[in-house]
């Protein structure tokens, strides 16, 4: 029954395809597999992809769709599969042949120098595959021993059976001559072509995300270094805290461009560090679903990360967290080193508001004083006044100049006074 009337998520199809996307090769012995991994262009994220039309056209082979991720195309003798990831493309090449002198790297001749030289990036890894038969694990066992010295770095060499001992596979992760990381894979007894294809890709997979951890490396080696100087600065900072000095704002000027310091490195590297997670997380799911088993008591692909890779990725892991403690001991200590500075300036706004007070109180007083003189001043002027006006009538009645005086002086400083307040008053509101 159909779900018509319902409407359609725009995502749904696309993301349901996803699922069965980046197909795995199909593979039987004796076949081989060369694989390069070239960093992207992210100023320019469709030169990847301009860069594979090139190459197809070469051999006149399909263009992928538009905004592809992936795609797969037969360049005649050998099979091509173009993988577009975040950072970096893969072009792997496979063959249904292999050559007489091991490792050879004659499948790269499919990609042209002339055309390699105009890659929009640098390369990143180079993998070179080579897939045997055996009849049995013994024969397996045997053939590991006799070109195990031949092919690889004994001192480097793991090697282990996968996948119920269905096939088994040898390497050292280390460049020969001409820069290429070397795997040989054994196919035993009559295992399907689609198991040793996906085996063949989990290990092109394991060194690629591997080489892409490792980038990190180099950062985290630069973080040590350079957080050492920042961190003794905030150090003698945080000492100087203990005890109460003048130069507090001194000390929060230093620290804050301590924190902006660290909060700049931060920024620099979370993504790196953040993408080491990523990819280390991906090497080991794709060591752990090879299922391994000891081979003659060579060391395992999962023993070799353990104690090769493991250690690196620590040293990642301990540079972000480092950078991350120091960025929250500064922002700390900044907090308290403001609370500080914040009190100080509180307290000498508080003392300078008391000067103030005591200032306005002490202007307050002279005011009044100056009013109460001009009081008497004003008064006095006016009683005079009035005097001479009065003292004609005062003598109809019989009073003397000073009797006339007598009676004014009262009503006079009176209404003087209270001309004087409202002047005031009426200064005062017009403050406000």
């Amino acid at each position: 029954m159909s779900l018509s009337g319902l409407e359609i998520h725009p995502e749904r199809i696309a993301l349901s395809n996803e699922s069965h996307a980046r197909p795995f090769p199909v593979l039987q012995a004796p076949s081989s597999a060369a694989s390069i991994a070239i960093e992207r262009d992210l100023a320019d994220p469709e030169s990847d992809g301009y860069h594979l039309i090139s190459l197809l056209d070469r051999y006149g082979a399909a263009h992928p769709a538009p905004y592809a991720s992936h795609h797969s195309a037969d360049l005649g003798k050998v099979r091509l599969k173009w993988e577009r990831h975040s950072e970096f493309v893969t072009y792997t090449l496979f063959s249904d042949e292999v050559s007489d002198v091991p490792f050879s790297a004659d499948l790269f001749k499919f990609l042209p120098a002339n055309w390699r030289d105009k890659s929009p990036g640098r390369l990143l890894s180079s993998v070179l595959v080579r897939i045997e038969a055996a009849k049995t694990p013994t024969e397996v066992i045997e053939r590991v021993h006799e070109i195990g010295p031949e092919w690889f770095f004994e001192d480097a060499m793991a090697a282990a059976f996968v996948l119920e001992k269905e096939a088994a596979i040898v390497g050292d992760f280390r460049l020969d001559e001409q820069g290429h990381i070397r795997f040989a894979v054994f196919q035993v007894g009559d295992t399907g072509g689609h198991r040793m294809g996906r085996i063949v890709q989990r290990l092109i997979e394991i060194e690629t995300y591997k080489t892409m951890s490792m980038l990190t490396l180099p950062i985290a080696r630069d973080v040590f270094a350079r957080l050492s100087d920042l961190d003794h600065d905030l150090g003698d900072v945080v000492s100087g805290m203990i005890e109460e000095t003048d130069n507090s704002q001194q000390e929060l000027n230093h620290l804050l461009d301590i924190s902006s310091k660290v909060e700049s490195f931060s920024a620099e590297t979370a993504f790196r560090f953040t993408a080491a997670e990523a990819y280390s997380a991906l090497v080991y799911s794709r060591v752990s679903v090879l299922r391994e088993a000891r081979l003659s008591g060579y060391q395992l692909f999962s023993e070799f990360m353990m104690r090769r890779f493991e250690p690196a990725m620590r040293t990642c892991r301990s540079a972000s967290a480092r950078l991350a403690d120091i960025s929250g001991r500064a922002a700390r200590a900044s907090r308290l080193l403001g609370t500080r500075v914040s009190v100080q300036v509180n307290d000498q706004n508080r003392k300078i508001l008391e000067t103030m007070n005591r200032r306005a109180a002490l202007q307050l007083r002279l005011q009044e004083t100056v009013e109460g003189l001009s009081v008497v001043a004003i008064s006095y002027y006016a009683v005079n006044l009035l005097m001479k006006l009065l003292f004609p009538f005062g003598q109809q009645i019989g009073l003397n100049e000073n009797w006339v005086g007598a009676i004014v002086v009262v009503p006079v400083v009176f209404t003087v006074w209270m001309m004087v307040r409202n002047f005031r008053k009426m200064a005062e509101k017009r403050a406000v």
